[in-house]
């Protein structure tokens, strides 16, 4: 920190200096230690701008890849089409649909029951009586029409509301309203039935515009002997109101004011008489009209508008005038066959009937000139144009995050080095993508077996790639000579990564190399002997061979003979080539025999073993003695494996090495695996009259022989580990180990209900506080489980390179759309598989995307950014109190320069008093010019 000199001007002038300037100097000057931290926390406020920008381009690619890898994804949509759409249009197609083709003829749709009452003046007209309706085997319901609900309107709101499963409307023409009924259920099994119907008109009342007495008339009916029902109420002016009802006055109880025409007395006579007999001012009678129909007709006795006549009528003519139900249109299933098979729907809205898709039947199909329906071809496909189109945002996805995550390793538009320049997030997050790109998509799996049950296998497994010989892979030591297409573990090898191992020791190749014997000259004892030897043998004769062998016989000119076609130019002197495409065993030896040079080649098969490649110089002696030098290899089965651990379970995944259908895997498992039984413990808590307890699995022998180790920890105390000798032990020896280890319980042996042995453990402490928390590894090594291991083939698909994708130079990626469209439409379940099988491509592709990014917060970008954010809280809390501290000096400053200054801007005047003072002493004035 520099050095803050104060310049206090002439210090007799009383003028003093500028405080404030002088403090904001120093507090400045002070502050200047907090500028590499305030420059560090810019550096890391951008770094987070940016890993905030690329976590959001993690996020929308994983987005993408989500689309392929869910089950209900883009990959589960299905496009569909119809041949005829005048007679069947296809309206959906959900993910459970399978791809193909169906063929359906409609002979008959299916109908809605319908029906309707015959038609009334209007709407409003009012009605009196009941309804009983029914929708096919349902429960029939009543309807009956109430004194304020008495009209069309009112009975279709009655029906729509009862729940009895019709649709009830009112229509109205010149010909008047009707009530339309629908059936809610379309097909035989919503037919409407009208089992009781009393709806009827009411016979109304209209008065006279006569003058004179108050007069007026029923609505007209067709003969005067109808029988009528119901009542109706008169009043004289505003007198009493009186009911006349048609019927049977009841033997007690009668309704006052109230006139009854009598038991079986239901016609306008029959009314004419109850209301001349009741005197109750109004005369009555029947009166015939001009077109023969007879009419109720009221006069009142009394004159003026005192007798004005209020009547309301709620008769009916029950003999005629019931609103009669017609059904022209009767429920029926439609009826049609679907790929030959006969069936029916109650709707033509067909679901399911081909599973997961649903069709809209228009018209029955058309005859076809022999008679027969036409056929319409219904054709259910794979979405591919959609999958294509993701694939393309997965791409430019990609390629937007990989340029966004390359270009943090250059300078901004101003020379200046950006964010995350330099950075290990960045070469890790490069690293991350270019190794998922690059990952194997497994072709299928192995049943899992546990990897805590020292699990053995036994058995083999064949493999066959495309149309290739079949492999075969041997649990165990090989025999003498070793079968042909055949690889053995090895006597020890019988683990699931061993099997694994050996595998993919077969997919390496064979290297070839030659083992020989010299030729030896003749002696006066033995003959001489020729040069001999052999390549490394191979499983199948007709492997694949690549490379070359040189031979030189004696001192002669060494030959070479090249797994191959001959070069158009260049070819090597004293070189012979194969040819293109010959490149086994036996082409080898033919090449070496032709080229005459004094060595035979044999190839040996032994029967139902491996084959080899010999070679014999046709000269005896030292003088024919082979040197051979060889780079051949064999090429390999053309699978690879790994070991796929997950919860505790592990399997064996098979990966082709070639793309497509032609690399598809044809895998026959008869591997068995062999598994010691796993014991665990089952614990009781303690209560606070209870001790906690626990009980090991029960043994049906208590003898059987145990390994491994139990985890026991009393309460919050300590855990405790207790292990069974390397050679394992017995139930008792476990116990013993357990009691001795004095954990703070007590184990003991016991026989259960069905005479099993039990270890049971005892709490040594009551209540929660005894609580036994128990983890065990003990396997009973005796008794043994045996399960067979099936193999299930997930997809064809190998990597990204099968779907069309490529990665470039500099990183990104490309797709070929014909190439990808190529495959969907010849292995679209191959590429369902490839994202969305347990540990495809796809899964662990999304994996890495969420082990680098910030929606883990273990992901690269998250960590990067938590790291960012605890150092930024570290600066931050460094400026603050240094802030803070200069907060105090600045006022701690302010106060003491304050006082300076004063002191200064003083001392003048103190100056000119002891000037004074000095004069008074000394007579000596200053001032004079003496």
């Amino acid at each position: 920190m520099g050095i803050v000199g104060l310049s206090f001007g002439s210090p007799t002038s009383g003028d003093g200096f500028n405080v404030s300037s002088t403090v904001a100097t120093i507090v400045s000057n002070l502050q200047n230690v907090e500028t590499p931290w305030k420059t560090q926390l810019k550096s890391l406020q951008s770094q987070d701008t940016v890993i905030s920008s690329l976590g959001t381009l993690f996020s929308t690619f994983s987005n993408d890849m989500s689309t392929l890898t869910e089950l209900n994804g883009i990959m589960a949509q299905k496009d569909g089409s119809s041949s005829d759409t005048g007679v069947l249009s296809l309206t959906a197609a959900d993910s459970t649909a399978v791809a193909g083709t169906h063929t359906i003829s409609v002979t008959s749709l299916a109908q809605t029951s319908s029906g309707y009452l015959a038609p009334v003046t209007s709407a409003t007209t009012p009605l009196t009586g009941a309804i009983t309706l029914q929708v096919g085997s349902g429960t029939a319901q009543t309807i009956t029409l109430t004194s304020s609900d008495n009209t069309l309107t009112g009975l279709a709101s009655a029906i729509n509301s009862s729940g009895v499963g019709i649709t009830a409307s009112v229509m109205t023409d010149s010909s008047g309203a009707r009530l339309s009924l629908v059936s809610g259920t379309s097909g035989a099994d919503g037919d409407i039935t009208v089992s009781a119907n009393s709806i009827s008109t009411v016979l109304g009342y209209t008065a006279s515009t006569s003058t004179g007495n108050s007069t007026g008339t029923l609505k007209s009916i067709t003969n005067a002997s109808d029988t009528l029902s119901g009542s109706m109420t008169i009043q004289v002016g505003s007198g009493t109101t009186e009911t006349v009802v048609l019927g049977a006055a009841p033997s007690s109880g009668a309704a006052a004011n109230t006139i009854y025409t009598g038991s079986g007395v239901n016609t306008l006579a029959g009314i004419v008489t109850a209301i001349t007999n009741a005197n109750i001012g109004v005369s009555a009678s029947v009166v015939t009209n001009t077109d023969g129909s007879s009419s109720l007709q009221l006069v009142s006795g009394t004159a003026t508008t005192t007798g004005t006549l209020t009547v309301v009528s709620s008769i009916a003519d029950t003999s005629t005038s019931t609103l009669a139900y017609t059904s022209p249109v009767a429920g029926k299933d439609a009826v049609l066959t679907i790929d030959g098979i006969n069936t029916t729907s109650s709707s033509n809205t067909v679901t399911n009937l081909i599973n997961g898709v649903t069709f809209q039947l228009l018209a029955p199909s058309a005859k076809e000139s022999d008679g027969s329906l036409e056929q319409v071809q219904v054709v259910i496909a794979n979405d591919n144009s959609a999958v294509e189109s993701t694939f393309a945002a997965v791409v430019s996805d990609y390629n937007a995050l990989l340029s966004a995550i390359n270009a943090q390793e250059g300078l901004d538009s101003s020379n200046n080095a950006e964010p995350l320049f330099g950075s290990p997030t960045l070469s890790m997050l490069q690293q991350q993508l270019l190794n998922g790109l690059n990952l194997q998509n497994p072709n299928g799996y192995m049943d899992s077996v546990s990897t805590a049950t020292n699990t053995t296998l036994t058995g083999s497994l064949n493999v066959t790639v495309g149309s290739g010989t079949t492999q075969k892979i041997v649990i165990g030591a090989a025999p003498t000579p070793p079968l042909a297409d055949t690889f053995y573990t090895g006597s020890t090898g019988s683990t699931l990564q061993e099997l694994a191992d050996t595998i993919n020791a077969a997919a390496a190749g064979t290297n070839l190399s030659y083992t020989g014997t010299a030729g030896t000259d003749a002696t006066a004892d033995t003959a001489a002997t020729a040069s001999t030897g052999t390549l490394t043998s191979i499983t199948d004769a007709s492997l694949a061979l690549s490379g070359a062998i040189s031979i030189t016989v004696g001192s002669g000119t060494k030959n070479n003979f090249v797994i191959g076609a001959t070069p158009t130019t260049g070819a090597a002197a004293n070189t012979t080539y194969t040819g293109d495409g010959v490149d086994t065993l036996s082409a080898l030896a033919d090449a070496i025999n032709s080229a005459s040079m004094g060595v035979t080649a044999t190839v040996t098969t032994p029967s139902g073993g491996v084959s080899t490649l010999s070679l014999t110089s046709t000269t005896t002696g030292t003088a024919g003695t082979l040197s051979v030098t060889s780079s051949l290899v064999a090429a390999g089965i053309g699978v690879t494996a790994k070991v796929v651990t997950t919860n505790g379970e592990s399997s064996l995944a098979l990966l082709s090495q070639t793309s497509g259908s032609s690399g598809a895997l044809t895998v026959k498992s008869s591997v068995s695996a062999t598994s010691d039984m796993a014991l665990s413990f089952t614990s009781t808590a303690g209560t606070s009259t209870k001790t906690a307890t626990a009980g090991l699995t029960a043994l049906t022998n208590a003898s059987d022989n145990l390994t491994g180790s139990v985890t026991i920890q009393v309460g919050s105390g300590t855990a405790q580990t207790i292990s069974l000798p390397s050679g394992g032990g017995t139930l008792s020896d476990l116990m013993t180990a357990i009691n001795d280890a004095k954990a703070g319980l007590t184990a003991a042996i016991g026989t259960n209900s069905s005479g099993q042995s039990v270890l049971s453990l005892t709490s040594g402490t009551a209540g929660s506080a005894g609580t036994l928390t128990i983890t065990s590894s003990i396997l009973d090594t005796t008794n043994t489980s045996t399960a067979s291991l099936n193999y299930t083939n997930s997809s064809d698909v190998g990597s990204i390179g099968s779907l069309g994708i490529s990665i470039n130079n500099d990183g990104t990626i490309s797709l070929d759309v014909a190439s990808l469209d190529s495959l969907l439409n010849s292995d679209f379940s191959g590429v369902t598989g490839f994202f969305q099988n347990s540990d495809s491509w796809g899964q662990a592709f999304s994996t890495m995307l969420t082990d680098a990014g910030t929606s883990s917060t273990t992901g690269i970008l998250a960590l990067a950014s938590t790291s960012n954010s605890n150092i930024e809280s570290t600066l931050n809390a460094e400026i603050s109190r240094e802030e803070t501290m200069i907060s105090a000096q600045q006022v701690s400053l302010t106060a003491e320069l304050n006082s300076a200054n004063e002191i200064m801007q003083e001392l003048p005047t103190q100056l000119t008093g002891v000037n004074e003072l000095y004069s008074a002493i000394t007579g000596y004035n200053q001032s004079s010019n003496g």
